[in-house]
């Protein structure tokens, strides 16, 4: 238990998309049928966290819920499905001699493994006439990354008989943003609480802007942030009691706020965010859309500890000795007592949002048929946010009144290109369907991408008009 526990954070943590970061809004299985194209397709609840402007457009429904939604993606650019596969699957099988050289090649990458989850428990939007459109959603949101040096690659598999610890002498030994410049090891959860109003601001025969915007309240369960570079360094990591984290005699300091209790899931940190959004209606096809997201910050305060450069630490193990090697990998790079750097506890870290620029325009061709193009950029880099800009396009289709069918291209944000593919069935009361981000990537053996979504039961009721 303890073990998946920590797999649970450094591994639905360490992995998104892009240096770390996700792009795709899992959360919403129609929005990963179109390969993350989302900025004037989203509407109701799903346009939190996207643009809370589309929730006062024309043909929203007057009231949505759902009991739940979400998906998770896993992609590698240097190792294979069935590398992948024994992660997930053979965690007890233990590595040889040869297995440990042989991954220590396959991770030393600029991207070597990144993971996304998003899982919206309960979401519900409404819209009332003067008053306009409001929504509220309970979401897990889950993303990470790690990109490997050959040193930093080399000492998680191979522990104290790496090369770069031949003759080792600690009082010469190079200084970590020396030998594991270019290394990254992320991840986060947050538990968010979202807030959105949307309301029309001008209202003509051809013509329509709404706004809106959002907020959310956000409970860290847990981070690991190590980022290495030339002549700097980022190591930071709070996580929440539900990992059972040995901390050792780091718990005796008083600059150490211990959290001891495990209640559900106990934060470790907490923090604000605000969405701002406008979406434009010309006629009754073209649509426009453009949105900042996760405006705000996070403050970490609970069983935190923070590193500077120093020189690089020996292991005293050998390295990951199987494939259940998440565990290993963060008390090697995050906070363990074997660690390559020597941690110090810290009563608080503030960090800002994955802040980002969202810009779409969509054409609603017939009420059957749909099409959008998506351009989203970070604005800065921090673990959560994508690090390149995401570009895509997408289309709706429905053969008949009760299929639709989703699909599109998509590069960037970390994945590369992208064809995916999603499936739903509708009726005018709810709707439900799976989707993929990017089929050739769910069946290729290398660099695979796989991503599954799935909305179970997703209710609406009536549609706005003007």
């Amino acid at each position: 238990m303890k073990n998946l526990r920590f797999a649970l954070l450094t591994g639905l943590g360490l992995l998104a998309a892009t240096s770390l970061r996700a792009q795709s809004e899992l959360n919403s299985f129609s929005i990963v049928g179109r390969g993350g194209v989302a900025n004037t397709f989203a509407s109701d609840y799903q346009a939190i966290g996207i643009n809370p402007a589309n929730m006062a457009r024309m043909n929203n429904a007057v009231v949505a819920f759902s009991i739940g939604e979400g998906g998770v993606g896993v992609s590698s650019a240097s190792l294979t499905r069935s590398q992948v596969w024994k992660f997930l699957r053979n965690t007890d099988q233990t590595l040889t001699r040869a297995d440990k050289l042989e991954l220590a090649r396959a991770f030393t990458s600029d991207n070597t493994l990144n993971f996304n989850a998003d899982v919206t428990t309960v979401a519900v939007s409404a819209s009332f006439p003067v008053l306009g459109s409001f929504a509220f959603s309970n979401r897990q949101r889950l993303s990470g990354h790690m990109a490997l040096n050959q040193n930093a690659a080399e000492i998680l598999f191979l522990g104290q008989e790496a090369p770069i610890y031949a003759n080792y002498n600690p009082t010469t030994s190079p200084l970590i943003t020396e030998s594991l410049a270019g290394t990254q090891f992320q991840g986060t959860w947050y538990n968010e609480f979202n807030f959105a109003f949307a309301r029309r601001l001008i209202t003509l025969p051809l013509f329509r802007l709404s706004g809106g915007v959002g907020y959310r309240y956000i409970q860290g369960v847990g981070i690991v942030d190590v980022r290495i570079e030339p002549g700097k360094i980022e190591a930071y990591s709070a996580m929440s009691p539900l990992f059972d984290i040995d901390y050792g005699k780091v718990v005796n300091s008083t600059s150490f706020n211990l959290e001891k209790r495990a209640n559900g899931l106990q934060p470790v940190g907490k923090g604000n965010g605000f969405d701002l959004g406008l979406a434009m209606e010309a006629g009754k096809m073209l649509r426009a859309s453009l949105s900042l997201t996760d405006l705000g910050h996070m403050t970490w305060e609970g069983n935190l500890l923070t590193a500077s450069d120093q020189k690089l630490k020996k292991l005293r193990s050998n390295g990951v000795d199987n494939y259940d090697f998440l565990s290993e990998a963060t008390k090697i790079f995050a906070s363990g007592t074997d660690s390559v750097f020597v941690y110090q506890p810290s009563q608080e870290h503030t960090a800002s949002l994955p802040t980002k620029l969202r810009a779409g325009a969509g054409l609603r061709v017939t009420n059957r048929l749909e099409v959008g193009l998506d351009v989203t950029v970070p604005l800065n880099e921090v673990a959560g946010n994508i690090t390149s800009p995401f570009v895509g396009a997408g289309i709706d289709f429905k053969p008949n009144k009760f299929i639709r069918l989703s699909s599109g291209v998509a590069g960037g944000a970390g994945y590369g290109f992208a064809l995916p593919l999603g499936v739903a069935f509708t009726t005018n009361l709810y709707e439900f369907g799976v989707s993929t981000r990017d089929l050739p990537g769910l069946l290729a053996d290398k660099n695979p991408y796989a991503s599954v979504a799935a909305g179970f039961v997703r209710f609406r009721f009536g549609e706005i008009k003007d």
